[in-house]
C-alpha cells in the first residue's frame, strides 16, 4: 500500500557494523546478499559529529572511518557467512 511504513523491531544481535575500503561498495555487496534486511553506510569512531562528511573523512584526520551497518535475519543467512562476505 502506497505510504505504508514497514515498522520492525531491532534487536543488537541482528546488526554487526563493517569498516573498510569504499563503504558504498561494501553496502552494495551486503545489499545483495539474502537475508540482509537492510545496509546503510555511515560514519563511526570519529570525535565530531561536524566533521562526518566525505569530504572531510576522507583527508584521514577526523577519526572517522567509513562503516556499514547491517541488519539481517540470522535464520537466512549467519555472521559467519557475513563476514566471510566481508
Amino acid at each position: 500500500m502506497e505510504g505504508e511504513k514497514i515498522m520492525y523491531k531491532e534487536t543488537t544481535e541482528n546488526v554487526i557494523y563493517l569498516a573498510g575500503g569504499c563503504f558504498w561498495g561494501m553496502e552494495q555487496l551486503m545489499q545483495s546478499i539474502p537475508g540482509v534486511i537492510d545496509a546503510q553506510s555511515g560514519y563511526a569512531n570519529g570525535t565530531c559529529e561536524a566533521d562526518a562528511n566525505y569530504p572531510t573523512v576522507y583527508k584521514g584526520n577526523t577519526g572517522f572511518r567509513e562503516t556499514v551497518r547491517v541488519e539481517y535475519d540470522p535464520d537466512q543467512v549467519s555472521l559467519d557467512a557475513l563476514l566471510l562476505a566481508y
